[in-house]
């Protein structure tokens, strides 16, 4: 079985590694200490503190193995595709326009590990932005495989 690729781009990436030298450097230390605190309480069959201690541990122990798994099989967005910002792609970012009530809105399309739509992320594996890929300025597109089926035109790309 194929790992399976994440598309990141480099701040995702840094990010990534950022979360995951946190985790192992300083959180898993404090679980430590909390685990200590609790023993020391005595009978850890009536423990809530050191059972809450494990769940963490657990919890952190396990959001470490993900990002290793997920560092591991990164794959950083090229800023500089080849394509040269003339058609869409991983690492675009995009401005359209919703012909059906003209609303614009603009967007980088990330992978999906580092999709954040409230701030303007979105993921290349969502509709739109399957159906954006390899589209240039001034293309009409249609947005399919979701509920209302909509038409947007590519105002601006870099």
């Amino acid at each position: 079985m194929a790992e399976e690729k994440f598309y990141v781009t480099k701040e995702g990436l840094e990010e990534l590694l950022k979360e995951q030298d946190n985790l192992i450097h300083t959180v898993r230390d404090e679980v430590i200490r909390e685990l200590q605190e609790a023993r020391a309480q005595g009978d850890l069959s009536e423990n809530a503190d050191y059972d809450a201690a494990r769940d963490r541990q657990a919890r952190v122990e396990a959001r470490i193995r993900e990002l290793e798994a997920m560092i591991k099989n990164a794959e950083v967005i090229e800023e500089d595709r080849e394509t040269n910002g003339k058609t869409i792609g991983l690492g675009s970012t995009v401005t359209i326009e919703d012909l059906s009530d003209g609303e614009k809105e603009t967007f980088t399309i990330v992978g999906s590990i580092e999709a954040d739509p409230l701030n303007g992320k979105l993921s290349n594996i969502t509709p739109l932005a399957v159906a954006l890929m390899d589209k240039k300025v001034g293309s009409v597109v249609d947005i399919l495989n979701v509920e209302e089926p909509y038409k947007v035109k590519v105002i601006d790309l870099k």
